[in-house]
């Protein structure tokens, strides 16, 4: 199994920082704090120097390096490409390797990986109580990410009474002259929002594909990268290529961009890539021709003013196009352009249960772009984000719903005009 590289091996793209400060624009961390260990050149100068011997991995270092939500912004608009993201990854392992995991890791870390994503059907229960976490499968990176603290106070849906596995079956059949994809659903979309898991599961049914939605697949990892749990992102990573392994699969679709990062990062970083293609669920549906066939609906009397929010994952991948086509030929829907759309929501795999206030300082930021636009819904393609914005939206009395753009679309495809 790869852990992922060492620091070592990013000596070459290390040295390759001319320390510009073209990151200070981007990193949402940067621009709450305004310190310069926050940046990433920043954290590649500190990188260097724990590389040279000139550094220690002591308690100030530790901090800098864990205020990064491995969002990627930074490395998007470095002129020379420098992996932060990776590098930074990297250290966390080796200060982990060293000091141990921190404590919001180490409960967690010596259960998660041990048992199959799979878990029995959680019955209602307040997503706040304590129980909760005893009905979660240790394997959930929703453990991870969303522990006691991180919850206190915070805005959250209702915990539903089936997971997404309950909901769906682990084959559809279809149109044989279709493509045949696989279904990656990932934590959240399985037990915070398996509604959105169905639709991501059905709406390629919907459209002549045969569908596998395989049991034994897990969480992405994530939360254990963002942790510095280097062999539990291995191990997670080897369960799940295994789950989808003998499959004639044409892809594998992802609903959440956080997974789909994680599994693509890891795929070139390690060289272990998935089975199949990994596809976003918006590039495949503009694929399929869902936006002429949305386009080709009857428009409704009444529509949403629906805005869009870029999740990081996606916007560094360049997928911003696609969600935007699906949302503007909505017919239930009018699509207006928010203001800093692309702004960090500030969830970040652990950071938000690690620094809560300053995840949501960063959130905070979104709301001028939403009470400008002024939409009443705003879609996303990460159930994360969604999570996030809508804490921030109920914190500030807006009068606005966070969704995934797969129940938009569902609605569109299923509900008469309004």
């Amino acid at each position: 199994m790869a852990d992922g590289k060492q620091l070592e091996e990013f000596g070459e793209q290390i040295a390759q920082c001319v320390r510009c400060g073209a990151c200070q624009a981007h990193c949402p961390v940067y621009l709450e704090t305004g310190r310069e260990g926050s940046v990433a050149r920043g954290k590649i100068v500190l990188a260097a120097a724990v590389l040279a011997g000139e550094a220690e991995l002591d308690e100030r270092l530790r901090e800098e390096i864990g205020l990064c939500l491995l969002c990627g912004s930074c490395v998007a608009k470095c002129p020379n490409r420098v992996p932060t993201d990776a590098i930074v990854a990297a250290l966390r392992r080796r200060i982990a390797g060293t000091h141990g995991l921190t404590a919001l890791a180490k409960g967690v870390a010596a259960l998660t990986g041990s048992k199959p994503l799979l878990g029995t059907l959680v019955k209602g229960a307040d997503l706040l109580a304590p129980l909760l976490f005893r009905k979660i499968p240790a394997t959930s990176g929703l453990r991870l990410r969303f522990g006691p603290a991180a919850l206190k106070d915070r805005s959250l849906p209702p915990l539903p009474d089936r997971t997404l596995f309950a909901r769906v079956p682990a084959f559809l059949q279809g149109d044989p002259a279709q493509p045949t994809v696989g279904i990656f659903a990932g934590c959240a979309l399985t037990y915070l929002y398996p509604q959105v898991g169905e639709i991501l599961a059905r709406l390629p049914h919907r459209l002549g594909c045969s569908v596998h939605l395989p049991r034994s697949q897990g969480c992405c990892g994530m939360p254990a990268l963002s942790s510095g749990n280097g062999p539990l992102v291995a191990t997670l990573a080897e369960a799940n290529i295994g789950a989808f392994a003998g499959r004639d699969l044409d892809c594998i679709l992802t609903a959440c961009a956080s997974c789909r990062g994680m599994l693509a990062a890891y795929a070139e970083e390690t060289g272990q890539a998935p089975v199949a293609e990994l596809v976003d669920i918006h590039v495949f549906l503009q694929r399929q021709g869902l936006v002429d066939q949305l386009t080709a609906l009857p428009k409704w009397p009444h529509r949403l003013r629906v805005a869009y929010h870029d999740p990081c994952h996606l916007r560094t991948a360049g997928i911003t196009r696609e969600p935007r086509a699906l949302l503007g030929a909505l017919p239930q829907a009018d699509l207006v352009e928010m203001e800093d759309a692309g702004l960090c929501c500030g969830l970040g795999g652990t950071f938000t249960a690690a620094h809560p206030d300053l995840s949501r300082a960063i959130g905070d930021r979104k709301l001028a772009g939403l009470r400008a636009s002024g939409a009443t819904v705003v879609a996303s393609g990460c159930p994360g984000c969604i999570l996030q914005l809508q804490d921030i939206i109920d914190r500030a009395g807006l009068a606005i719903k966070a969704v995934h753009t797969l129940e938009l679309i569902q609605q569109a495809l299923t509900e008469p005009p309004a």
